[in-house]
C-alpha cells in the first residue's frame, strides 16, 4: 500500500459501530490491523492510515453489506472528526462550518482532501480519495460524503438535502440508485468527474445550534498548535506563519510577542529570518492576503468582518491592502471569482 501518513483513532468508530451492528465480531479485525481495543479508546492516538486500511479491508471481507461505506454514516458524531468536529460545531452558520474543513483536514487524516467551489448559484464540496482504487476506495468515498450530510443536518437541525450528489466511480453490482437516494434524498449520479455534494448556495446561511465563539477560537488555537506538531520539521518560515496565524484574531500581532514563541528577542527573528530569504512584513502579508482570498471566496462574512479577522484597525486600511495585493478591492474580488 501507499504510504497514506495517519489517521484519527475517532474515524474508525463508525465503522466499528457498524460492524457491530451487523454482527461482525471485531477482534479478529483489530489483529489483522495490528490493533488493539485499548487503541480505539484513546481519542489522542494517531495510527499509520495502511492499519486502518487493514481494517476496514477485514470488515468488507466478512461483511455481506454492498454499501458497508455508506451506512456507517449513520453513526456520525462530532468526535468522529476529532478536533475539527467540534471546530465545525461552534461556527455560527453552515458556510463558516465548511470553510474549516479544509485548513484542519489533517486532524483527522491523510487519506483525502476537500476541496470547497462555487458555480452559479451552488457550492460544491469535493474530497478526492488518496487509497488506490477498487472496494476500499469506494466505501471511503461513499461514507464521508454521507457522512458530511448527516452531521450537516445534526449542525443546522434540518432535514435538507443537496441538490445532487457525484461520484467518481460507477455504481457498484449489487446496488440500486434507490439505497443512495434513500440517504441523500436527491438524485446521485455516478461516473462523474469528481465526489462532491452539491449544495444550493442558500444553503451556507443556515444557522447552526451549538455555536460559541469564544469556545471556537479556544479551539482553533488549539487546532493550531497540534498542526504544527505533525510538521514538527517545517522551515521556520512556515513555523512563524503558524505562530502569527494564532494570535492574528486578537489583532496584529506584535514581532516581540511572536519571537517570544520562539525564545528570542525580536531582532534575532527577524536575522533568522533574512537568512531564509524573507522578514517577518512579508510573511504577514503573505499571510493576510492568504487567509482574506480564502474568507471572501469561502464564507459569505462581510468585509468588514474578514478586515477584523486579518487584524486590521479599519476597513478602509484592508481595502487599500487587498488592492495592492491583487488590483482588486475585496467586493470586486469575490463578485468577479465567483462569476467565474
Amino acid at each position: 500500500m501507499n504510504d497514506l501518513g495517519c489517521t484519527a483513532i475517532p474515524v474508525l468508530q463508525k465503522y466499528i459501530r457498524h460492524a457491530e451492528h451487523l454482527g461482525l465480531d471485531i477482534e479478529p479485525a483489530l489483529r489483522f490491523a495490528g490493533l488493539t481495543a485499548k487503541d480505539l479508546e484513546d481519542n489522542s492516538l494517531r495510527i499509520p492510515t495502511s492499519q486502518f486500511e487493514r481494517l476496514l479491508e477485514h470488515l468488507l471481507s466478512h461483511s455481506s453489506d454492498t454499501l458497508y461505506g455508506l451506512n456507517s454514516a449513520q453513526y456520525v458524531q462530532p468526535g468522529s472528526w476529532s478536533l475539527l468536529g467540534y471546530i465545525t460545531m461552534n461556527c455560527s452558520t453552515l458556510g463558516e462550518a465548511m470553510a474549516r474543513i479544509q485548513p484542519y483536514e489533517r486532524l483527522v487524516s491523510d487519506i483525502g482532501n476537500s476541496d470547497i467551489q462555487t458555480v452559479a448559484d451552488s457550492a460544491h464540496l469535493s474530497w478526492s480519495c488518496h487509497s488506490a482504487p477498487g472496494q476500499l476506495h469506494r466505501h471511503l468515498v461513499e461514507n464521508t460524503l454521507a457522512s458530511w450530510l448527516l452531521f450537516a443536518r445534526w449542525l443546522t437541525n434540518t432535514h435538507y438535502s443537496p441538490r445532487e450528489v457525484w461520484f467518481s466511480h460507477v455504481q457498484p453490482e449489487g446496488t440500486r440508485t434507490e439505497d443512495y437516494e434513500r440517504v441523500f434524498a436527491c438524485p446521485v449520479r455516478f461516473g462523474q468527474d469528481r465526489n462532491c455534494l452539491i449544495i444550493p448556495q442558500e444553503y451556507l446561511e443556515l444557522p447552526l445550534n451549538h455555536g460559541d465563539a469564544n469556545l471556537l477560537q479556544s479551539l482553533e488555537e488549539h487546532a493550531q498548535g497540534v498542526m504544527s506538531e505533525l510538521e514538527p520539521n517545517q522551515p521556520f518560515p512556515q513555523q512563524v506563519k503558524h505562530a502569527l496565524r494564532q494570535q492574528l484574531r486578537n489583532g496584529l500581532p506584535r514581532k516581540e510577542r511572536v519571537a517570544e514563541q520562539f525564545a528570542m528577542t525580536a531582532r534575532t527573528l527577524q536575522r533568522h529570518l533574512q537568512v531564509a530569504g524573507t522578514s517577518y512584513q512579508q510573511i504577514l502579508e503573505e499571510l493576510r492576503k492568504e487567509l482574506s482570498e480564502h474568507y471572501l471566496l469561502r464564507t459569505e462574512l462581510p468585509v468588514q468582518t474578514i478586515a477584523c479577522l486579518l487584524g486590521f484597525s479599519e476597513p478602509r486600511s484592508f481595502h487599500r491592502s487587498f488592492k495592492s495585493w491583487t488590483g482588486n478591492t475585496p467586493g470586486e474580488f469575490r463578485q468577479t471569482q465567483r462569476s467565474q
